[in-house]
């Protein structure tokens, strides 16, 4: 496993990382200011809602201590590149999309190692392992925040690079989150075998809530219906690379390697059965509404 962790979950998150600064501007963030509303409905939903709703779900499904804390590390991650694109495809505002990952991205670096730390004391008591939360941040900070800003600087500076890699760069983010996912599932397959029936349901669960939460939370504030799908995409698909990576991390950190990657890794596969139908959905919807205009 220490090549896994020490080499290629860091690098491949950290080159994921700056295929989205590349596609970020400043403009992105200004339009946290700009529409306000939106983006801290957004927020809400994905920072406080998304982890009380993965946590109240574990108190009624009952996991092994080290599967729960790792449903708990996916559930503090931030949307990952792969919103952006399913948001586009739903229909969505694809720039709230890309202004919420940007920015909880970045407020991740604070947020995902102090809740981690908690909930491993919560979940795993005197057998959780001692994880130093500056370590965490600095790793966090190094893998995320220094790959997007290293992004949005070539963008700045060399547009026309990075207009002409964007194509080549969707297909080598997808392929290094494939090959993160068979990395850790290959690294815990027999703890992932022996929990798939109960990860798997749990986690479509978890999906179908999170996007009618994030979803309805958008209507009560009678937002538009692409601003809805935005924030409902974002809120209920999760960075899985960043959950598997951080997981990983933390599992090195003692000996026999509990699998807190597991839930990420089963999510990484789990999260495109409700995503699809949820695209099919928005988009059947929106003609029906288009029809209804005419």
């Amino acid at each position: 496993m220490g090549i896994l962790v020490d080499i290629l979950l860091p690098l491949s998150l950290a080159f994921i990382m700056f295929s989205l600064g590349l596609g970020l501007t400043l403009n992105d963030f200004a339009r946290v200011a700009v529409q306000p509303k939106a983006f801290l409905t957004g927020a809400v939903s994905q920072i406080v809602l998304l982890p009380l709703v993965a946590f109240g779900i574990l108190h009624v499904v009952h996991l092994p201590p080290e599967l729960a804390l790792g449903v708990m590390i996916l559930a503090f991650c931030p949307g990952g590149v792969t919103t952006n694109f399913i948001t586009m495809l739903a229909g969505g505002t694809v720039a709230l999309s890309v202004s919420l990952t940007a920015v909880v991205s970045l407020l991740s670096i604070l947020t995902v190692p102090v809740l981690v730390v908690w909930s491993a004391d919560y979940f795993l008591g005197a057998a959780a392992p001692d994880i130093n939360v500056t370590a965490l941040s600095v790793f966090m900070f190094l893998i995320t925040a220094v790959p997007v800003a290293i992004g949005m600087i070539v963008r700045q500076v060399f547009p026309g690079f990075a207009t002409g890699a964007k194509p080549w760069m969707v297909g080598a983010t997808i392929f290094l989150f494939l090959v993160i996912l068979l990395g850790a599932l290959i690294t815990y397959w027999t703890i992932f075998l022996e929990n798939f029936l109960v990860l798997g349901p749990l986690l479509l669960a978890l999906n179908i809530i999170l996007l009618a939460v994030g979803y309805g939370l958008g209507r009560v504030m009678l937002l538009d219906r692409k601003d809805r799908i935005a924030i409902a995409i974002e809120t209920g698909i999760q960075n899985s690379t960043l959950g598997i990576t951080v997981g990983s991390l933390i599992a090195g950190l003692t000996a026999g390697a509990p699998a807190f990657s597991v839930p990420s890794g089963v999510y990484g596969i789990t999260m495109y059965c409700v995503a699809v139908p949820f695209i099919i959905w928005m988009r059947l919807g929106m003609a029906q509404e288009s029809e209804g205009a005419v």
